[in-house]
């Protein structure tokens, strides 16, 4: 993956934030509101994008694992996120669901919380984060299944072009969790709202 452009390189961005305001045809001098606009922008954007910063990946605590005479599984359900829609730096946002089947260890139970926070904190497809989580969940503790199901609205959709609102649903299911008989145990979709699979 290529390196990302700073995000706390605040006064560029409220250079370029100035700039586009003059292209919008506004006037700070004529609207006074709009003269500290440069710098609050850039502010936001360095939170915004915290995610873009490798030295800001969530260390995530994980814990040996007991594995009882069962299946044991974890599903962490409507966790709140936001983030921004790569293609025109509007918001998307919704709750997701992180379920696993845990292996040889398991994550500490804020875990998912901060795994979701990470990737959702940069420009997104909504499909890349759902994959994202899943694959930094194999990555750290080697489940023998997981799902991460994403439902969210997206202002690109709602604001512009056609104008419409609309949840959106992407799913990742992997490992023993894509066998049938987990799926009454998963997030159930929504009727008549169409998912997207990342990955099965």
């Amino acid at each position: 993956m290529p390196s990302q452009p700073p995000a706390s390189d605040r006064p560029a961005v409220a250079r370029a934030v100035a700039d586009l305001i003059r292209a919008l045809g506004l006037d700070p001098r004529a609207e006074p509101e709009l003269r500290e606009t440069p710098a609050r922008v850039a502010d936001l954007y360095a939170e915004l994008l915290a995610g873009l910063d490798p030295a800001a990946l969530p260390e995530l605590a994980t814990f040996p694992h007991a594995r009882g005479a069962g299946d044991e599984l974890v599903i962490v359900r409507d966790l709140p996120f936001h983030s921004l829609c790569v293609h025109h730096l509007v918001p998307f946002f919704g709750h997701a669901h992180i379920a696993y089947l845990p292996g040889e260890r398991i994550i500490g139970i804020s875990g998912a919380a901060r795994l979701l926070d990470h990737y959702a904190r940069r420009p997104q497809l909504q499909e890349r984060l759902t994959a994202q989580i899943a694959d930094h969940l194999e990555r750290q503790v080697a489940p023998r299944g997981v799902a991460v199901v994403l439902e969210a609205r997206h202002l690109c959709m709602e604001m512009r072009g056609i104008r419409k609102p609309g949840l959106v649903e992407t799913r990742v299911v992997r490992g023993a969790l894509a066998e049938p008989r987990w799926a009454a145990a998963l997030p159930a979709r929504r009727g008549g709202v169409p998912a997207a699979d990342a990955e099965r």
